[in-house]
């Protein structure tokens, strides 16, 4: 588990090559003096990354219709996309919805087929009993099976693309903190146990957690010394006792 500080841009590429690359990047939406762009890191994460690897983004739909064409001319081929539903919301107009979701984005190599990116599809133990009964028809000819068919009560169901889940709002360390349940999707869906995360824009340190618990290693990168030092206390709490994470 490492925790860097200092430009992403510069940092990541070090360390890899990453199983999956995370980031949750800065789009120069705000004012704020945190957020600013990193125009050139999607070319320099294709880089780091291993063919069969892929890449997660947080953003909106106006985010990803900016930067379409840095994804693009990075080399970068869209994959699919998720909703994370929030149990509430920020509303900047008083004319518009009330946005309760935020957009992830799987994006993978254009060089590589996605049959040979890694991708575990995760499913879900809340399948329902049933009963599917066949229409009754003469048996005319031939071996005639049951006529009606029972599922398995909590049998395994695909993952619905829209993943509810309560953000980190009254217990955050930073702006922009990810919730830990739904990075560990995100993990456990496209790296390989034991295989490597860069987390590029590491923030509180969420996803260093979310890789702890489900056994990856982890290499994060945060430009703010004081928030990624925040980062790397948060981290070396769920750490097994005489464990340190490396700075």
């Amino acid at each position: 588990m490492t925790l860097l500080t200092g430009d992403s841009a510069l940092l990541m590429p070090w360390h890899g090559p990453y199983d999956m690359i995370l980031v949750d990047p800065p789009y120069g939406d705000t004012s704020l003096a945190w957020d600013r762009c990193v125009p050139d890191w999607p070319g320099k994460a294709l880089a780091a990354l291993k063919p069969s690897g892929s890449l997660w983004v947080f953003g909106s739909l106006r985010s990803f219709l900016a930067s379409s064409a840095a994804f693009r001319n990075a080399g970068w081929k869209y994959a699919q996309e998720l909703v994370w539903e929030k149990q509430n919301g920020s509303s900047f107009h008083a004319d518009r919805f009330r946005r309760v979701h935020e957009l992830l984005v799987q994006f993978y190599r254009d060089d590589t087929p996605w049959r040979a990116v890694y991708n575990s599809v995760p499913t879900t133990p809340d399948a329902r009993a049933r009963t599917v009964r066949r229409k009754h028809r003469p048996p005319h000819m031939g071996q005639i099976d049951a006529g009606h068919y029972v599922s398995e009560d909590g049998g395994p169901r695909l993952m619905r693309s829209v993943i509810p889940v309560r953000n980190a709002h009254g217990r955050a360390i930073h702006p922009t903190e990810k919730p830990v349940a739904l990075l560990e999707i995100l993990i456990r869906t496209s790296c390989p146990p034991g295989g490597l995360v860069g987390d590029w824009f590491a923030g509180s340190g969420a996803a260093g957690v979310a890789c702890r618990l489900a056994g990856r290693r982890y290499v994060g990168c945060e430009i703010d010394p004081v928030m990624a030092q925040k980062a790397r206390d948060r981290i070396a709490s769920v750490l097994p006792l005489g464990e340190g994470i490396s700075p």
